[in-house]
């Protein structure tokens, strides 16, 4: 019998391998289901599963319901392949979302077995497990590939400049385990879209967090401008109370656009 927690905790000195054994995809807690989804992977049609829990307390968060990693799931693993049998040859995939997707052990187990029905996965994360991350990329601890991904795609989101990891998330080392995320992601060839949510706190920032993805290697960032729903409410009203944050906004794309083509990173914005 394994001394594991179903679909969440640190890992209890486990191994992601060990891990991926120890622990069934129907540990998964799922927060919510959406049967369709056109946005959540560009260009594919999926459902797009909300994991519960994030270690993280990014102020824009618009799943703020679901950010506990102690809550109970509210739909079953088997919800999900039910729907997934029934829309075989409608649907291309499945997008694992959250919260931190990764931030459950029944990650590994879930997307195995949703790519051995046949659909595809995606996966929204800020990079908070890199060690977990490394395992659904199919790599080793030295970034050598071992394994089939288990993943086909990742919309990876960088949170901030370095600088500013600390302040957005509420917690110290954030920033290098993101770092270490988006390194094993872009040595993977897994195919990626890097994204950045702007708020008018970060719009100083963009530039340092483009100096990263180019860093890195990454050549293309996706800039989205915040939203106010779904967010906590001192940074709704905070949001709505900006005076012309759509002009604002346009005018920080056209400044990193500038900083992209000078770095060799593609910049692109998504209102």
């Amino acid at each position: 019998m394994t001394d594991v927690l179903p679909g969440r905790g640190s890992g209890r000195g486990l191994s992601p391998a060990q891990e991926a054994h120890a622990v069934q995809a129907e540990g998964l807690a799922i927060a919510g289901l959406v049967p369709l989804s056109t946005v959540d992977w560009p260009g594919m049609l999926v459902a797009t599963v909300f994991c519960q829990g994030c270690p993280w307390r990014c102020t824009y968060c618009h799943n703020q319901a679901i950010l506990d990693p102690t809550a109970p799931g509210a739909v079953p693993f088997g919800e999900l392949t039910a729907l997934l049998e029934r829309r075989r040859g409608l649907l291309d995939g499945v997008v694992l979302s959250g919260g931190e997707a990764t931030g459950q052990h029944a990650i590994v187990p879930a997307a195995r077995r949703i790519r051995a029905m046949g659909f595809a996965v995606g996966l929204h994360t800020g990079g908070a497990y890199p060690a977990r991350l490394r395992t659904l990329l199919g790599m080793d601890r030295s970034g050598r590939r071992v394994s089939a991904p288990l993943v086909d795609w990742v919309g990876f989101d960088v949170k901030a400049a370095p600088s500013g990891y600390e302040a957005l998330t509420g917690r110290p080392g954030a920033y290098e385990k993101a770092r270490a995320s988006l390194g094993l992601l872009l040595a993977s060839g897994v195919d990626h879209e890097l994204r950045m949510t702007v708020t008018p706190a970060l719009r100083d920032q963009v530039p340092s967090a483009i100096d990263l993805v180019a860093e890195l290697g990454g050549r293309a960032l996706v800039l989205q401008r915040a939203r106010a729903d779904g967010a906590e409410t001192q940074f709704a009203v905070a949001l709505e109370a900006e005076a012309d944050w759509h002009g604002l906004f346009a005018d920080v794309v056209e400044a990193a656009s500038g900083h992209g083509d000078m770095r060799g990173v593609e910049v692109a914005a998504r209102s």
